[in-house]
């Protein structure tokens, strides 16, 4: 028996033919969909990358716990379960993020793993020069921005291991799925192996051989426009086209790369005893809902309502589709039940054979979310955000023994404080650290949102009903307590760890928020607001210590008073923020203004 995964990254289902796009230019994709079973409800656990992959190895959420971090010493490891029970497991990876601080312990749980390197700006070539840019490349703001990582960095690596990019096969996902043609092509005749290729594209940027571009001729016109900010949707009409069909023309070639192992399961009838997975860690937003990229906005279903497609040599079933609510983390049970291998108490998700078979519900709901953020619970149907109870989004704590973040150690300012936890039911006894999460509220501006997803499938416009609303907050709870969350995850989004919410306590805690994300009634009547000036101000505001509040909103009256306005433009914010921040700090808080002012 042998199984391998086809792992790309960002990839929004929208896109693909068999979910219902009919212009992307994706044969191979839609060959995969007629031969194999298709999940139309499948639903990401933990965002984005890493924490995604972390649930991957171990088949159980990692959000409400930590956030970006490498696997634990007490962490379950599917393709190093399947090493230690006699079942080679190969990783082939362009996914630059494994050699950092926060991935450093993934691929190292496979028998063996092959590194490709150059992906967004990969600390791979080195060269002293900065490097030539071209004029339509633009860089992302966000990689401009203080910080300890040296985000902006990026931007000159990346240009500098583009100069290596001459021919279609010098590309980093080429030489990804080479390596994995080359495992297949070795071992197709031995038994019991797993193999992961993955794919960090179609991540941005959306860097493609000109072919490529050129299948989408004139929508493309500026190819080196190709890396998208986090951020809301502010380009021209053409820009953001060029940007959608970049990534239409990188998720082209992710599908001739799929190809090539399409191809190798007919050639050598691999079809009658390999199970074969496609899937993706997240979604991606291409301008839907006024924004792009992740993690800045709610974890909308283009973010986490993900492509799925199995072949299960076992059922023999093919071309067909299932509705049943499934996640990311039923993939590690899958492969090990696959194997015939026991699963391990700690996981929870369930193996997908039966819901392959004959479409069988495997649970009543999920959660899904990012650490700090909303959580959310989706039944399939309704999807709940619940929002964090106050704006300063406390209390707040990483649990973990391998303190790193994406691209460093944690600071010593967040370790000198650390507090030892009790062991959680998952962590084999073993007590943790627990790190106080500071200043971090970029999701409290969105509050709690209802969707009713079959009436309103882009999730365009909240429903307010609280019964309904009540039955999902309960039932987040009823889920966040099978998951062992940590006590003050349930106080940070105003939900009780000991006992269901009333509905009395449901509506007080809306009126609350709704209360306090205004900055003063009969000033906002009174006045004319510009766009979106009404929301960039009440940003800037929750922004600031909560005590400062009441100062500053005094500020605003009386500056609106001196200057006798009556219409509240975008100049007349950006002066009122900039005269309040200093210097060095400007940059950054006119981007974060731009990010908080979005309220959806």
């Amino acid at each position: 028996m042998r199984a391998i995964m086809v792992l790309f990254d960002s990839l929004n289902k929208h896109y693909l033919p068999s979910y219902g796009n009919n212009w992307i230019k994706a044969p191979n994709f839609q060959r995969l969909a007629e031969n194999t079973v298709q999940f139309e409800t499948c639903f990401a656990g933990s965002l984005p990358c890493m924490p995604a992959r972390r649930e991957l190895h171990t088949g159980r959420y990692n959000f409400l716990h930590r956030s970006w971090g490498p696997l634990e010493p007490f962490d379950d490891s599917m393709p190093e379960i399947l090493k230690m029970n006699g079942v080679y497991s190969h990783l082939a990876s362009d996914h630059h993020l494994y050699w950092a601080d926060g991935g450093a312990t993934y691929h190292s749980r496979f028998s063996s793993w092959e590194i490709i390197r150059g992906q967004e700006g990969d600390p791979w070539k080195g060269q002293i020069k900065f490097p030539e840019i071209p004029e339509d490349a633009k860089a992302p703001q966000r990689l401009f921005l203080p910080s300890r990582e040296k985000l902006s960095d990026i931007w000159r690596q990346e240009w500098v291991n583009r100069q290596e990019f001459k021919r279609d096969e010098d590309y980093p996902q080429t030489k990804t799925f080479q390596a994995g043609v080359e495992f297949i092509e070795k071992n197709h005749d031995e038994d019991n192996w797993f193999l992961q290729i993955e794919s960090f594209d179609p991540h941005e940027p959306y860097v493609v051989p000109e072919e490529y571009d050129a299948l989408y001729g004139e929508h493309i016109k500026k190819k080196n426009l190709d890396w998208p900010d986090y951020h809301p949707v502010i380009e021209n009409s053409d820009d953001v086209e060029n940007l959608k069909y970049k990534y239409a023309a990188l998720l082209s070639k992710c599908d001739e790369s799929l190809g090539r192992v399409l191809d190798l399961m007919d050639k050598h009838d691999m079809w009658k005893d390999t199970l074969l997975i496609v899937c993706t860690d997240h979604g991606f937003l291409l301008g839907e809902h006024g924004w792009w990229a992740k993690n800045m906005m709610p974890a909308y279903n283009e973010l986490v309502n993900t492509p799925l497609f199995i072949w299960d040599p076992r059922t023999q079933k093919r071309g067909e589709k299932r509705e049943s609510l499934v996640q990311l983390i039923d993939l590690a049970p899958t492969i090990l039940d696959f194997f015939n291998l026991p699963i391990p108490k700690d996981m929870q998700g369930i193996p997908l054979k039966e819901t392959i078979e004959s479409d069988k519900k495997i649970r009543e709901a999920c959660l899904f979310g990012w650490h700090g953020n909303q959580i959310n619970c989706t039944d399939g149907k309704y999807v709940y955000m619940r929002g964090e109870a106050t704006n300063t989004n406390a209390p707040l704590y990483e649990y973990t023994l391998m303190p790193t973040h994406i691209k460093s150690r944690f600071s010593v300012d967040e370790m000198k404080d650390f507090e030892i936890a009790e062991p959680f039911t998952f962590t084999k006894g073993l007590r943790t650290m627990k790190i106080e999460v500071k200043n971090f509220n970029q999701h409290y501006r969105f509050g709690t949102m209802l969707y009713d997803t079959e009436k309103d499938p882009y999730q365009v416009a909240p429903i307010e009903d609280v019964e309904i609303e009540l039955k999902m907050a309960n039932l987040m709870r009823k889920l966040m307590l099978e998951s062992d969350a940590p006590i003050e995850q349930y106080s940070r989004i105003g939900l009780y760890h000991n006992r269901d919410l009333t509905k009395e306590e449901l509506v007080e805690y809306k009126e609350k928020f709704k209360k306090e994300y205004t900055i003063d009634k009969d000033m906002e009547d009174l006045l004319q607001w510009e766009g979106n000036t009404k929301n960039e101000l009440t940003a800037f505001i929750n922004l600031v210590k909560f005590n400062d509040k009441n100062q500053l909103v005094n500020e605003l009256k009386n500056e609106i008073k001196k200057e006798n306005v009556t219409v509240v433009t975008e100049e007349f914010v950006e002066k009122f923020v900039k005269e309040r921040v200093d210097e060095e700090r400007k940059p950054m808080i006119m981007y974060f203004l731009n990010l908080l002012s979005r309220r959806r």
